[in-house]
Order: C-alpha cells, then sequence, then structure tokens
C-alpha cells in the first residue's frame, strides 16, 4: 500500500507502517505493506534494523511481486522482561532491499512504544542477628524493571519495641542498577536475665509514588511495586544462665563459710586458747618449801625451809609451784614453774625464774604457750645456756620434754625472752594490744648436800 504522502518512483514499493505499542515480557505485532509498482517481477528482501532488531522478526523476510501487485508482511515484537529495554519509545526500521534494482532499497520507519514494568528485588543480609541491645544489617536493592524508580523503606514490627534507623532513607535507581542500604535495629532496653527475646519485624522495600501524572493533573496510578523482608533480631541477656549459676554457687559457698566453716574455725581456735589457759599451772602456796617468785620482786628470805631467790627481770612474771610427790634423787620432789610475759609491740620483754638458794632444778619438761598467735621471736635459756630460739607465728603450744633432766644450780635462772613483732588475736577475736607468752617449766626441785 502507497503512502498518500509518497510518491514512489517506478520499481519502489509503496511502504507505510503503523506505530505499536509493547509490554516487555508480552508481544505485539503491525504490518507493512509491500507493493511492486516496477514493470518487471521483483523479488525484495526485509531486515528489521535499528535498537528493536535483537526482539523483532518479519514474516515472511523475502517476497516476490508481479509487477502492479502488492502483499502485506508482519513485523512481530517480542520484547524480553528486563531491564535493558528501557520504557518509551523506540524507532523501528525495516530495510527493503530490492532484488533486481538494489538501488532502490528503502528503510520506512515508525516508533514502538516499550511500556513501563517495574519490579524491585531486596535480601537481608544476615537475616538473623543477636545482640544486647542492637543489631545492623545490610539491605542490597537491585531495580530490574525498566524505568528509574525511587525506593523507600517502611520497618514494622508487631510489638513496637523496636526503632529502626535506615542509611540512606531513601534511594533512586536507574534500570539494572543495584546499591546497598545500611539498617540499624536498637530495643527499647536490655534483657538483664533469663533467656533471649526474638523481635521478629519486617522491612517493605517499595517504591516511593506521588499520585500526579507527567502534566500534573492527579490521576490513578498503579500500585507501587514491593519487595517485603522478613527479618529477626534476638536480645541475648546481659547476663547468661551460666553466670547466673555460678554466681548462685559461689553465694552457696559463701554462706556455707559464714555458717559451718567459720564458727568451726573460731570454735578451735577458742578451744587451743582455753587448753593452753587451762594448762598453766596454778601457783602453790611453796616451791618446796619457797614462796612463788614473782618477777619485779625478790623472794623474802628467812622462816624454816625457805631460801633466797632472785626477782624476775622485764614485765613477766614467774611463779613456782611444788606437789608432794616421790622423791628422786637426794630428798628432790616434783616441781613447776610458770613465766607469763607480755610484750609491747615493737619491743623485747624478759621473763625470770630463779632456783631457790640451797637447791638444785632438774628441769624434764618444758610448754611454751602463744595463744594469741603473735608474731615476733622467743628465745628461752637455762642459765648461760640457751635452749632454743622459735618464730612465733610458727606455732600456738610447743614443748619439748628430757629423758636426762638439765640441772640448774641455785640462783642461777631459767629465763624467756620475746620481741614482740605483732600482737596477735586471741579468741575473742579483737586484736590484742600486746603480745602474751606463757612458759611452764617442770623437774624435780633437788636439796643441795
Amino acid at each position: 500500500m502507497i503512502s498518500p504522502a509518497t510518491s514512489p518512483s517506478p520499481g519502489t514499493p509503496g511502504l507505510d507502517i503503523p506505530p505499536v505499542s509493547v509490554t516487555p515480557g508480552g508481544t505485539a505485532s503491525t504490518s507493512l505493506t509491500v507493493r511492486n509498482d516496477s514493470d518487471i517481477v521483483e523479488a525484495y528482501r526485509l531486515e528489521v534494523v535499528g535498537d528493536c532488531a535483537g526482539w523483532t522478526t518479519v514474516e515472511p523476510e523475502r517476497v516476490s511481486l508481479y509487477p502492479g501487485t502488492s502483499e502485506t508482511v508482519t513485523i512481530r515484537l517480542a520484547p524480553p522482561r528486563s531491564s535493558q529495554v528501557r520504557a518509551g519509545d523506540v524507532p523501528l526500521a525495516v530495510r527493503v532491499l530490492p532484488t533486481e534494482n538494489p538501488e532502490a532499497v528503502r528503510v520506512p520507519e515508525t516508533t514502538v512504544h516499550v511500556e513501563e514494568f517495574r519490579e524491585l528485588r531486596a535480601e537481608c543480609a544476615p537475616k538473623r542477628r543477636r545482640g544486647w541491645l542492637r543489631g545492623r544489617y545490610r539491605l542490597a536493592v537491585r531495580n530490574e524493571g525498566n524505568c528509574p524508580v525511587t525506593v523507600a523503606f517502611t520497618p514494622a514490627q508487631p510489638g513496637e519495641e523496636l526503632k529502626f534507623a535506615f542509611t540512606p532513607a531513601a534511594l533512586t535507581l536507574e534500570p539494572g542498577e543495584s546499591a546497598d542500604v545500611g539498617l540499624r535495629v536498637r530495643a527499647g532496653k536490655p534483657v538483664w536475665f533469663g533467656a533471649p527475646a526474638t523481635w521478629p519485624f519486617s522491612v517493605d522495600v517499595a517504591e516511593a509514588r506521588d499520585g500526579s501524572g507527567e502534566d500534573g493533573d492527579e490521576r490513578p496510578q498503579p500500585d507501587p511495586v514491593r519487595a517485603p523482608l522478613d527479618v529477626e533480631f534476638v536480645q541475648i541477656p546481659v547476663f547468661p544462665k551460666w553466670l547466673l549459676a555460678v554466681l548462685a554457687a559461689l553465694l552457696a559457698l559463701l554462706l556455707a563459710w559464714f555458717l559451718l566453716v567459720r564458727p568451726a574455725v573460731r570454735s578451735t581456735a577458742k578451744e587451743a586458747a582455753d587448753e593452753a589457759v587451762q594448762n598453766k599451772p596454778t601457783p602453790s602456796a611453796d616451791l618446796n618449801g619457797q614462796t612463788p617468785v614473782t618477777g619485779g620482786g625478790k623472794q623474802p628470805v628467812g622462816g624454816k625451809g625457805t631460801q633466797p631467790g632472785a626477782g624476775g627481770a622485764g614485765p613477766g612474771s614467774a611463779t613456782g609451784g611444788g606437789t608432794g610427790g616421790g622423791g628422786t634423787g637426794s630428798g628432790g620432789q616434783q616441781s613447776s614453774a610458770t613465766i607469763d610475759l607480755k610484750t609491747a609491740g615493737g619491743e623485747t620483754g624478759t621473763g625470770v625464774y630463779t632456783v631457790p638458794a640451797g637447791k638444785a632444778f632438774g628441769i624434764t619438761d618444758i610448754v611454751v604457750a602463744n595463744f594469741q598467735g603473735d608474731e615476733g621471736v622467743v628465745t628461752i635459756n637455762f642459765g648461760d645456756r640457751k635452749i632454743t630460739t622459735i618464730a612465733l607465728e610458727t606455732f600456738r603450744n610447743q614443748d619439748y620434754h628430757w629423758v636426762t633432766p638439765i640441772s640448774i644450780a641455785e640462783t642461777r635462772t631459767v629465763t624467756v625472752e620475746v620481741t614482740c613483732a605483732k600482737p596477735g588475736t586471741p579468741a575473742s577475736g579483737r586484736q590484742a594490744q600486746e603480745c602474751h607468752e606463757v612458759l611452764n617449766v617442770s623437774g624435780v626441785l633437788s636439796d643441795l648436800r
């Protein structure tokens, strides 16, 4: 069919292609009429050229016409549903090439209107996040439609316990363009104890539409495309269950200590101190006929059966006591003496017991008591002979025994010297103001002949 505005020359076909609209992913067709106005039989080969060539075909692709005849061919359009097929007007051209007169080639054109289609694809990574108070996600958004879109993000959470922030809040994507969006989720308050709390929520990735047409008039718009995402935020407790179990076990052990172990330890210490006090010999009325010796004083002289004795030096006191046990040696009797010595902290004190005149003291046993747990050094001497030096903190009660008695002549002394480094804490639980040690010596007190 020859177009009214066209005056073809001999041998040239009259061509006219009506415009057509097509939707990507669909099909459409138009027609082209080829007329042979020449005086010879002519064959025509038809080729689609231009942007539509990849998805447009002509059926048939070759026609043969007698002079004065025409034939209509079908042009089929099948654009793929792809972002590469942009929406809008696209030129369509068909080259009509005569076989006998190739110089008479013609290229008729028309316009193909490609309809818009919208398609968004969105992914969230990760889909599940754990945290104490907040979590971070990444949204990957791609415009797989064939027209630009402005994308907005709308979060939704049933209980509204979460707060959301998007970076950026909105973006515009060209066809085939991708972008990443940051999402921050924050819970209203922490979970201190117990099981983790799971907060499911959704993110609606949708095209933002203003509802107005291209000419500014209000008109109905198609529903915006959406890509909803389902995501979870798991809020873990600040103090996990295993930590609570450990704390409970430690608390139980602490209570057991205060209720059971600590009273038992204090009771044992008190019993040891009481035993030391009970083992302290009671001063007797006389020491084999002698008046007891006290530190800082002198033993009186005179009277039947009495002997002079030297006074004890320092703040300690010595007390002697004799019992009427069976005699040993030359009329000897079992006897004992106790030196009770108190020494201020940082000082050195000495307690002394003096053997009465006319007597010899054969010592077989000594017991030294440190019932307060003082710290320092104690030294014990028999006359000029040093018997032992002991660190106070290494013992509470210490005793020594000799099979062969150690003999101390008359007027010689048994001396205990204490250097007090730190007073201890007796069973009462209050730290003492002074070091306090007790020395008991036992043996046979014999008359000299």
